[in-house]
């Protein structure tokens, strides 16, 4: 069941979502050769619980170890921190982070060029935000679910580029998984309606070589099934009378003024 949230309950997850905007200006100063992962997942905790009443919300969500998703290269989503994994020039790495607040959910990813990186990974980081972006514009009370997906494949189409079949995106709230779910592909004006007050995690996934995806033997990583990179981007949006209102983004931002790199 669609649960709408009240103006209120909005402003309770835009609080949950600015930690998580201030937390990835942090790690956007952190990534670089030589970094691991679980660096990353350690500044990101002691981030996160430095905000009143705020804990990291991934950290044992279906028994989840981390703070942190930390992917890398071909890895697509769900990438467990680790010492053993150091960051090296030329990586690209999905960073997706979840905080909530007061019960208050907020969820969002970003990927980031470790040093410099080539200008196939740069143009499908540039692809994978410009979708996002697109995704947002299309979050407007009376259009549908599909609106969305649509949205993605017509940012994507044309670029050589693959969109990521088997994930999704997910409504948001008390809890970090609600309906409806949000393909990154679909048809406009099909799949629910959307009401203002709905709020709902958009998240584009993007590879250079294949849609096909597989589990590795962590159990939780998520990488392409042919070993092409792969991008990630997500923000909280919420459905308002006066446009999408992106949550994990600088306050009171509305989508058609939305800076993916801010």
């Amino acid at each position: 069941m669609i649960e709408l949230k009240s103006a209120a309950e909005i402003e309770e997850m835009a609080a949950s979502g600015a930690i998580i905007h201030g937390l990835f200006a942090e790690i956007e100063r952190r990534v670089e050769p030589g970094v691991s992962t679980l660096a990353l997942d350690a500044f990101a905790e002691e981030f996160i619980r430095s905000h009143e009443g705020a804990v990291p919300l991934f950290k044992g969500q279906y028994g989840f170890p981390g703070s942190l998703c930390t992917s890398i290269n071909a890895e697509v989503v769900h990438g467990i921190p680790s010492d053993a994994r150091v960051l090296a020039e030329g990586d690209i790495i999905s960073v997706d982070v979840g905080v909530r607040r007061r019960g208050w959910c907020g969820d969002s990813a970003r990927t980031f060029a470790v040093g410099e990186v080539s200008d196939q990974a740069g143009d499908l980081m540039t692809v994978t935000k410009r979708a996002l972006a697109a995704a947002i514009k299309a979050t407007v009370a009376g259009k549908h679910v599909g609106d969305v997906g649509a949205a993605v494949e017509a940012a994507v189409h044309g670029s050589g580029f693959h969109i990521i079949r088997d994930l999704v995106g997910h409504g948001i709230g008390r809890e970090l998984h609600e309906d409806p779910q949000v393909p990154n592909r679909g048809t406009a004006g099909e799949g629910p309606l959307l009401k203002a007050g709905m709020v709902l995690a958009i998240e584009p996934m993007v590879a250079v070589g294949t849609w096909r995806i597989r589990t590795l033997e962590d159990g939780w990583t998520m990488a392409t099934a042919d070993g092409s990179l792969s991008a990630h981007f997500e923000h909280t949006v919420a459905v308002t009378d006066h446009g999408p209102r992106v949550l994990t983004g600088p306050r009171e931002r509305i989508a058609p003024a939305l800076e993916m790199g801010s």
